[in-house]
């Protein structure tokens, strides 16, 4: 059975609380559901002052880079897939929630939007056999990794055109229990369908990738692996409402600053 983990507050004065969203309301649990720990303490209605925030606290975002095909082949018209995935990172600093705002940042002429499927890590991971990836997820969510592209290609680099305050939104929740093997990934610009994908289409599989990566680095619980972005990316201005949709997860939406 799935469970929708939610991070929120009840108000601007309350503090930050953990839950499982049931339909109209939540069960708060008593720590971070990466601790294991999920008992339940209280039940509240969901109201208009509550606030969802991103559903991650996380020590690292690993982001990987030019893990669809088709989006190698629109954006840097090549017909090889890497020979082995392509890792940098946005810093914790960058996460922002549901329906936050992502503010474009003056020293940049073009950003973009990147929809993501986000999995979140559910204990530590240091060398898993890519057969045994699965016991080491907590769950998967939405991500949208927003890059200053005119920046990236300035720098050679991409840690200024990735980190940039309100650059990484996630959520709204991490869903458990869902089959990841072929799920879409759309995302949709005022309405509009830009982005559309399956996971099927990754180069370089969810089980590949925690194995992967924690074979260079320990996976800390509530740690954020997004896992690439399908072709179609393009740039986002001010007023723009920016969404990331991934079958069976959830709909992210943000709006631009």
């Amino acid at each position: 059975m799935s469970e929708k983990f939610v991070r929120f507050k009840q108000d601007q004065e309350s503090r930050t609380q953990y839950g499982i969203l049931e339909d109209n309301k939540i069960n708060i649990i008593k720590n971070s559901p990466w601790l294991g720990n999920v008992e339940i303490t209280e039940s509240i209605e969901i109201s208009e002052d509550l606030e969802f925030l991103a559903p991650v606290e996380p020590s690292k975002v690993i982001c990987i880079g030019l893990n669809y095909h088709a989006h190698v082949k629109a954006s840097y018209s090549a017909d090889e897939a890497p020979e082995n995935p392509l890792l940098f990172m946005k810093p914790p600093s960058s996460i922002i929630g549901p329906e936050d705002l992502i503010v474009l940042p003056a020293v940049s002429e073009r950003v973009d939007y990147e929809a993501e499927l986000g999995v979140v890590i559910g204990k530590t991971a240091r060398d898993v056999v890519r057969e045994n990836a699965d016991e080491y997820i907590l769950g998967l969510t939405c991500v949208n990794d927003v890059t200053a592209r005119d920046l990236q290609k300035k720098d050679g680099q991409w840690t200024r055109a990735k980190g940039f305050d309100t650059f990484c939104p996630v959520g709204p929740w991490i869903i458990t229990g869902i089959d990841y093997g072929s799920i879409q990934v759309e995302g949709i610009l005022n309405e509009t369908v830009m982005q559309s994908g399956t996971t099927a289409q990754m180069i370089f599989d969810i089980p590949f990738l925690i194995s992967y990566v924690s074979s260079i680095m320990t996976l800390n619980p509530g740690d954020l692996i997004s896992t690439g972005t399908p072709s179609g990316i393009s740039p986002m201005k001010t007023g723009d409402k920016i969404e990331v949709k991934v079958e069976n997860v959830g709909t992210l939406t943000n709006y631009v600053a």
